[in-house]
């Protein structure tokens, strides 16, 4: 990989990590929650389960799913009807951390770096960038340089959202701001699978 092609793989790295989508909204509203401390780990399973999906994808993964179209199904709705679990969780969420909901948790580090792969948006990245940036003559050499791209640039941006969120949790500390705010949180979150429905 030449290194202009290596800076082109970083853009779009980080086009891709830090434009809205589940992950990032999820991250908005646990930071508006939760506070950035609270989400660390949601944003590390977040950045490690992409990678671990990256290189699954890399290394014949999504040749697996294009062969048999019926599992790519099958993870496609499993996928969606997790994320609106998770909408309508994030959407009836009423207070903030530590002020009455003692139920309320922010996302754990292995809870988010499983909805990697049940989330739409990680499973488009990750087969677009093997698709246009791997080189089939040094397929090794190329994943890693894949990965090593991603890694670079994701955990700084899922952090910009958690700490957006965080910067909002202020705004939102009166009970009907935070309500519509986390409704609003959970149906963008829900649009996500918009794409995925076409």
């Amino acid at each position: 990989m030449t290194f202009d092609a290596f800076l082109a793989l970083l853009v779009y790295a980080l086009v891709t990590s830090v434009t809205p989508g589940p992950n990032n909204f999820m991250l908005l509203a646990s930071g508006v929650n939760f506070g950035f401390a609270k989400t660390i780990p949601h944003m590390l399973g977040i950045s490690i389960g992409f990678l671990v999906l990256l290189l699954a994808v890399g290394f014949g993964l999504g040749a697996v799913l294009t062969a048999f179209p019926v599992l790519h199904a099958g993870l496609k709705v499993a996928g969606g009807v997790y994320l609106l679990y998770l909408a309508w969780k994030i959407a009836m969420s009423r207070s903030l951390s530590g002020k009455g909901e003692a139920k309320a948790r922010p996302m754990r580090f292995i809870d988010a770096a499983a909805f990697q792969w049940v989330n739409p948006k990680a499973w488009v990245m990750a087969i677009t960038a093997m698709a246009v940036y791997a080189n089939p003559e040094h397929p090794f050499l190329s994943v890693a340089l894949i990965s090593i791209a991603f890694t670079i640039v994701n955990l700084p941006s899922v952090s910009v959202w958690a700490g957006f969120g965080t910067a909002l949790r202020g705004f939102l500390s009166d009970p009907v701001q935070l309500k519509w705010f986390n409704i609003a949180m959970g149906l963008l979150l829900a649009a996500t699978l918009w794409p995925m429905l076409r």
